[in-house]
């Protein structure tokens, strides 16, 4: 079984001290940041974009997994990979050429993911594994943070490490959404590795000691 590794999601943060919580988490032992792109259209929320990101890239060292749930996601890939960005991943609902994209980011020296919808079918993703390196499970319906957990997220989430082993693919299996230390240890079992965690990290009075407390709920030793 892979390690746990944590995503602090800096929609959960407080923007006024963002630069002091992200340190936090990063003191922590959080792996990566993440941050999610809405435009009010293809979910009904708006958040970041490029500002942020450059804040960001200044203030850690870690890297930023960016989610974008906004229509035609290949408008923003030049801009967002110029600024450093290190993981982008998109709905397939959101593009014509799903393919086209994927290869277009990873051209650009990205990790290129995909993103699921508690409705979007494993099949969005079939014939596309090749291209993947990461495949992020959304545990809610998209748009807002502090949702809480779609339990059936669980189950696709072992379909989808099956999936991925049986063409010997080596992406990461993300979640996002409802991520607790009451039920990380059961998701990390089911194979995910990557964890988006909003206000379990930054909702937390102490960021540094919420990082930890999740990564200790999902010992690397727990049997499948």
């Amino acid at each position: 079984m892979r390690p746990a590794r944590i995503a602090p999601s800096v929609l959960a943060a407080d923007l006024g001290r963002i630069g002091e919580q992200v340190a936090q988490a990063q003191a922590g032992g959080a792996d990566w940041i993440h941050v999610d792109v809405m435009d009010g259209h293809f979910v009904p929320n708006l958040t970041f974009g490029a500002p942020l990101i450059k804040a960001l890239k200044k203030i850690t060292t870690l890297p930023l997994d960016v989610h974008l749930m906004v229509t035609e996601p290949e408008k923003y890939l030049a801009e967002y990979a110029d600024l450093g960005i290190e993981v982008f991943t998109f709905h397939p609902e959101a593009t014509t050429h799903v393919q086209r994209q994927l290869a277009a980011v990873r051209e650009r020296g990205l990790r290129a993911g995909i993103a699921l919808n508690p409705a979007t079918p494993l099949s969005a993703i079939e014939e596309v594994i090749a291209d993947l390196d990461l495949v992020l499970v959304m545990s809610v319906n998209p748009g807002f943070g502090g949702q809480g957990y779609w339990r059936p997220a669980t189950d696709k989430i072992r379909r989808v490490r099956a999936m991925l082993d049986a063409a010997g693919s080596e992406a990461v299996v993300e979640v996002d959404g409802g991520i607790t230390v009451k039920n990380i240890g059961a998701v990390h079992r089911a194979g995910c590795e990557m964890f988006v965690a909003g206000t379990s990290v930054f909702g937390q009075p102490d960021p540094v000691a919420a990082v930890r407390a999740l990564k200790a709920a999902a010992p690397i030793g727990t049997a499948v």
